[in-house]
């Protein structure tokens, strides 16, 4: 039983530690900051015990000393404790009055290290916290503590004559005292200052000032703010992503938002995942491969609940497929197809069912096929092949429902709150329309993967704006990349 103390990082969840990530991914009990940490939560398993014990300003979830005791009580009881706290446990973290609570009380602990914002959020502004020339050492120091109580555990005087960078965490709240006292122990009042506000999300401002003008500049928190002449230094990059503060929507099934997900805020986006589609497995039997000549996967879904959940649950694999010819639509199912070690004989050039049909061979005296789908979708492919004159059989391996929304997404996106609609499929444009009903603000730029797709945004009565080519997740990027640059 060990209660392990896992700094979080600054919000980036890209900078989480490995280590860190293999804890909270096997963990019993989770006691979890409010700054840092959202994202990070979906690593931790279904059934964990998931404790909140947030502060922010004006606001506590849970004291300091009740904070201890839970940790106690759940480490003398559960096997894996994740104390995950932002940033680095011992920088301003309280991570040593929470492990000498634990010494007291004989409980094993380790720590793990995180990325800390002094550092972090300065590298996302741009600004190098030493640099040649102009500043060979920094110092960390807290703004928390009031400068003008009267007593004071940081001499600012001295900080001043010390020269180098200075930054200050936790010190917005007191930036006009904080910033008196440098310039009275010494400091210029032109010295360049920068206050890097949510540092490392897709929520980051970077504001620049002097000393002088610093109380007056609208520095707010949280920001890690930076003192001295490298605050003057911008090598911006993060802020200069072309998605950078575009709030974008991802209507897709969470099992396959991922990779959408990723790229969008790989390129600054701030995505907002609001599932359209909930995909619930079915209950089927495969049936006899060896009667068929194709089979045919419209989706990479198809593809997983068909091999693991089909065909492993008789014993079989890969191979039981080893005489039948193998249609996928889209790259995306076929890198799904060679996941489970097999090459699709017939991939479209265009990634809808109508590419399918017209690159698909003619059939010949016997021809069966075996098309593997969610239990209701379009017609077009199935009707298609039987005027052919194929034998056809459908195997429905899912089925679709509509999802149940995060209510303050839903109200970002009904009041125009957001920038760009993705949809990947016309269930999805269904979906959404039932679950938003009506724009209660400006309709946002809508961006479809397909021209099937974007009938049914347009039979729903939305616009458009740009349809990805070719069909796929890489269309779809370059296509939000194209609406953002348009709109």
């Amino acid at each position: 039983m060990t209660v392990y103390l896992v700094g979080a990082g600054p919000g980036d969840p890209g900078l989480f530690t490995v280590k860190g990530a293999q804890l909270l991914s096997r963990a019993d009990v989770v006691v979890y900051d409010r700054l840092g940490t959202a994202e990070l939560m979906a690593l931790a398993p279904p059934d964990a015990i998931c404790i909140d014990v947030g502060k922010a300003p004006g606001r506590a979830a849970m004291t300091q000393t009740a904070i201890n005791a839970v940790l106690v009580q759940h480490g003398a009881t559960a096997q894996c404790v994740v104390r995950l706290k932002g940033g680095d446990p011992f920088v301003f973290g309280r991570g040593g009055e929470e492990i000498a609570e634990l010494q007291r009380a004989g409980i094993a602990f380790e720590v793990v290290p995180g990325v800390t914002s002094a550092i972090s959020a300065a590298a996302y502004g741009g600004i190098p916290v030493t640099h040649r020339g102009i500043s060979t050492h920094f110092t960390v120091v807290t703004g928390h503590e009031d400068p003008a109580k009267g007593t004071t555990d940081t001499d600012w005087s001295a900080l001043a004559r010390a020269g180098g960078t200075i930054v200050i965490l936790m010190g917005a709240a007191h930036i006009a005292d904080i910033a008196a006292r440098l310039i009275a122990g010494g400091r210029a009042p032109e010295t360049p200052v920068a206050a890097v506000r949510w540092g490392t999300t897709a929520q980051q401002t970077t504001i620049r000032t002097t000393l002088a003008e610093a109380a007056h500049a609208g520095i707010q928190s949280p920001s890690a703010i930076i003192v001295g002449g490298v605050a003057a230094l911008d090598f911006g990059w993060f802020e200069q992503r072309p998605l950078f503060n575009r709030r974008i929507v991802v209507t897709r099934a969470r099992e396959q938002a991922s990779s959408l997900t990723q790229r969008l805020a790989e390129l600054g986006a701030q995505v907002i995942e609001l599932p359209t589609i909930d995909l619930r497995p079915l209950d089927f039997t495969v049936p006899d491969l060896g009667q068929y000549d194709w089979v045919i996967f419209t989706s990479a879904n198809g593809i997983k609940h068909f091999f693991d959940r089909g065909l492993r649950a008789t014993g079989l694999d890969a191979r039981a497929l080893h005489s039948l010819k193998i249609a996928v639509i889209g790259p995306g199912t076929a890198q799904t197809l060679n996941e489970y070690g097999l090459n699709a004989d017939l991939v479209p050039q265009r990634f809808i069912a109508e590419s399918l049909l017209a690159a698909f061979p003619a059939p010949t005296e016997g021809n069966r096929v075996l098309l593997v789908r969610a239990a209701v979708a379009r017609d077009v492919l199935p009707d298609a092949l039987r005027e052919r004159g194929f034998d056809l059989d459908i195997l429905g391996v899912y089925e679709t429902v509509q999802a149940e929304p995060n209510l303050d997404d839903l109200a970002a996106v009904q009041s125009g709150a957001v920038d760009v609609l993705t949809f990947t499929s016309s269930s999805a444009v269904a979906n959404f329309m039932n679950m938003v009903g009506s724009f209660n603000g400006p309709v946002p730029t809508v961006v479809s993967i397909g021209p099937v797709t974007s009938e049914s945004v347009i039979a729903h009565g939305l616009t458009v704006d740009v349809e990805a080519d070719p069909h796929d997740i890489d269309g779809l990027v370059a296509a939000v990349l194209q609406a953002v640059a348009q709109h």
